[in-house]
């Protein structure tokens, strides 16, 4: 297991969005994934494409897991939750603690129909359009019932169920949240979600529309902290969740590349996508704004949109950053210590690598 620096993040994936990436650079990086480690045990954030294989890469096995936390429910952070549950099974001890996952509650309400649809768009699954965390936890585990029963009942293996609870996070009523109405309050105060005897996290809503709720997390330890900041356009509630933190890992999208994608076509889906990604997401530079506001001691740029986006283009903007500036591979590790560090990481597999500046 990765224990050589303490307290630590190892970057699992550091790519973001619904796709596997193709062209120059395709599969450098796998989906967003962060694993938060504290002495012996690991805080997963999010679940991206691939995070069982690199969590085996990195040296943390399954049964070092106390808690899985979803910033939010888009596929590229939980596409492979099912996979932590009914792979990880087999390598779990029979006194093996249940392991917490925690995330958004069910929506309660569909968003509005882009402002651009000429037919408002039908729902898919109507019945129940906006599961939940712990709903989407059982559903997907009720998918793969033939495949559990058989190895609950032939091979005598146990249930997943008895070893991974899915809950929801419960916004305090005060924050006045609506997920049309008001998905980002303005204001909010973070509030705590989990404790335990090694880190205190807490959450704030993010603005990522049309999703909701969307969160960051803010991980306490007795050495120091670290912030994620989920996917979100530049926030006020961020900056006041991550005030002093010693390690700000923020997404970050090339607007160039949205132009070059989408920019050239006059369709209708087209210019959808254009006006999501403008109001749901954050430039390096605007990353940048928000790490010296938070007065983060290190900024990390990570669920890099596209993942295939030459480092070079990230890179450029570190200069303009008072602090330490990164842009992590997969699998790099970066520590959170208040007690500093010098410019230079390690990956998880024990190669040195140099920090980006």
């Amino acid at each position: 297991m990765s224990t050589s620096l303490n307290p630590h993040v190892v970057t699992l994936g550091t790519a973001g969005g619904p796709r596997w990436w193709t062209g120059e650079n395709a599969g450098r990086r796998s989906g967003i994934a962060t694993a938060v480690v504290v002495g012996e045990a690991v805080y997963l954030v999010d679940a991206g494409t691939g995070v069982g294989r690199q969590l085996a890469r990195a040296g943390l096995p399954i049964s070092s897991l106390r808690g899985i936390f979803l910033t939010h429910l888009h596929s590229d952070h939980t596409i492979d939750l099912a996979g932590l549950a009914v792979f990880g099974l087999f390598t779990l001890a029979k006194d093996q603690q249940p392991i917490r996952i925690l995330g958004p509650g069910n929506r309660g309400a569909l968003p509005p129909a882009s402002p651009r649809a000429v037919v408002p768009p039908s729902p898919v699954f109507p019945g129940l359009p906006t599961p939940g965390t712990a709903q989407m936890f059982h559903h997907l585990m009720q998918a793969y019932a033939t495949d559990l029963n058989d190895r609950v009942i032939d091979a005598l293996r146990p249930s997943p169920l008895d070893y991974f609870t899915a809950g929801d996070i419960v916004i305090p009523a005060e924050a006045g949240y609506h997920p049309n109405d008001n998905p980002t309050p303005a204001q909010m105060e973070p509030f705590e979600i989990y404790r335990d005897d090694l880190v205190t996290v807490t959450a704030t809503l993010v603005q990522h529309p049309p999703i909701a709720p969307a969160f960051a997390f803010r991980f306490d330890t007795a050495e120091g902290s670290v912030t994620i900041s989920g996917d979100t356009a530049p926030c006020e509630n961020l900056v006041r969740l991550a005030q002093g933190t010693e390690l700000l890992l923020h997404e970050a999208i090339d607007f160039d590349w949205v132009q070059r994608a989408y920019g050239d076509t006059a369709s209708e889906e087209a210019q959808a996508s254009i006006d999501h990604h403008r109001k749901s997401h954050t430039s390096p530079a605007q990353a940048v704004e928000i790490g010296h506001r938070a007065g983060a001691r290190t900024l990390a740029l990570h669920h890099l949109v596209p993942g295939t986006t030459p480092d070079e283009v990230w890179r450029s903007h570190g200069s303009s950053f008072r602090g330490t500036f990164l842009v992590p591979n997969d699998l790099e590790v970066i520590p959170f210590s208040s007690s500093g560090w010098t410019a230079t990481g390690t990956s998880a597999t024990g190669a040195e690598t140099a920090v980006s500046r």
